[in-house]
């Protein structure tokens, strides 16, 4: 349920809130309390100027000033005999040695062509094609969760002033923004739950459970100036937009599963991979997952983040020194829990006669499979649940295993 701007700055305390259905809480089924992150990377990321096969004898011709090199000021991390990573990504690296990150190369979810709105809603509802959008996937994937009990805060969060696509439906779900109005006082509080109650008992529902978010991060620390410093896509943004997500998750009664989305990814041009707008992006990710890991403290060794993209970029750079879109793409894991320190994929290459059209990565891996498997390990989500009501038909897809210890 969507309020506007007036009603939900009404209800911020630190923060600004939304509530997505008034529904008990639930909780999961396993017992060693799994968290689950997913990052959604709006506008296309650049995979091979991310993760960069640099060990493929086609990748420089392809790529020419924009391919990330062994050598050189800015050497690529080495993470295989075929793939290196970009140097911006410090703590990737790091994690992936420490064997609690992975990628997966050539993914794709079932959409073809390169529409940024088409592909996002695909990537979000988990439908087989666009046009069939109703709910998010994770959503959906909440709904079905066993309840343990009434929570004080829901089982789901959304970082950010609107809940994105991929946790929208029936479940509940509560969210957490930094801050940008005045803090309403209590006795506003107070006066407007008791408005409500005799106008707009589901409002007042959503008014309840927002405010027990805000006293969960005041518990957690997050009173006071919670502003975005830069915008909330820019690397600052994304630092503090983990940092509260992670602080709320570690609370014993805050949610379990979230969702961040980060705007900003569309490198036509002046792409800069090295240094310029992709290498500073890739440092705010990279900053987020630093905040993420040392947020979440003792609960970091239960949880999978995931970090995924609609769709991918060209192979070739354009005439201004970017890319435009393409198919294949690259997701990346990391966390406690992740099975990680080695890439999963299978390569098709770069030669001309396998590009996908002539023009980008061909997929060999339906993301789908990928998110599957996380829900199927880390959550004990049974196949048959996956294949139609999280992603609707998609039986043929079987889960990916082994992502998760």
């Amino acid at each position: 349920m969507n309020y506007s701007s007036s009603r939900r700055q009404l209800l911020g305390g630190s923060a600004s809130l939304f509530v997505a259905a008034a529904l008990p809480a639930w909780a999961s089924a396993a017992t060693r309390d799994p968290r689950l992150i997913v990052i959604i990377l709006r506008g296309a990321l650049d995979g091979l100027a991310t993760i960069a096969p640099i060990g493929d004898p086609d990748f420089l011709r392809q790529r020419g000033g924009l391919a990330l090199q062994a050598s050189g000021d800015k050497p690529a991390l080495p993470l295989d005999t075929l793939f290196a990573l970009n140097p911006a990504m410090p703590t990737f690296k790091k994690l992936y040695d420490a064997k609690q990150a992975l990628f997966v190369q050539a993914v794709a979810t079932p959409y073809r062509e390169r529409s940024h709105f088409d592909g996002q809603d695909v990537l979000e509802s988990g439908q087989p094609g666009p046009g069939l959008v109703r709910d998010g996937w994770l959503n959906r994937f909440i709904a079905t969760l066993p309840g343990r009990g009434a929570r004080a805060s829901g089982e789901g969060l959304g970082v950010g002033p609107t809940a994105p696509l991929i946790l929208r439906g029936s479940a509940p779900v509560l969210g957490w923004s930094p801050q940008n109005i005045v803090p309403a006082s209590d006795d506003l509080s107070s006066r407007l739950l008791d408005l409500y109650g005799q106008r707009d008992p589901l409002l007042k529902t959503a008014l309840a459970d927002g405010l027990r978010v805000e006293a969960l991060a005041r518990d957690q620390g997050m009173g006071g100036d919670q502003r975005a410093k830069g915008g909330p896509d820019s690397p600052p943004g994304m630092r503090q937009a983990a940092q509260g997500a992670a602080r709320l998750m570690r609370a014993p009664d805050g949610p379990r599963i979230a969702a961040l989305s980060f705007e900003g990814w569309d490198t036509h041009a002046n792409e800069g991979p090295l240094s310029g707008p992709l290498a500073n992006r890739l440092g705010g990710l990279d900053g987020a997952l630093d905040e993420l890991q040392s947020g979440l403290g003792d609960v970091w060794g239960s949880t999978v983040v995931m970090v995924v993209t609609e769709f991918g970029r060209t192979v070739r750079i354009n005439g201004t020194a970017g890319a435009d879109h393409g198919v294949g793409a690259v997701a990346l894991l990391a966390g406690g829990a992740v099975k990680g320190g080695r890439g999963v994929y299978d390569w098709p290459g770069l030669v001309d006669t396998k590009l996908y059209q002539n023009r980008d990565l061909t997929p060999t891996t339906d993301l789908r499979a990928v998110l599957k498997g996380v829900l199927a390990d880390h959550f004990e989500a049974p196949a048959g649940m996956l294949g139609s009501t999280i992603f609707p038909d998609s039986a043929a897809v079987k889960p990916m295993s082994g992502l998760v210890t």
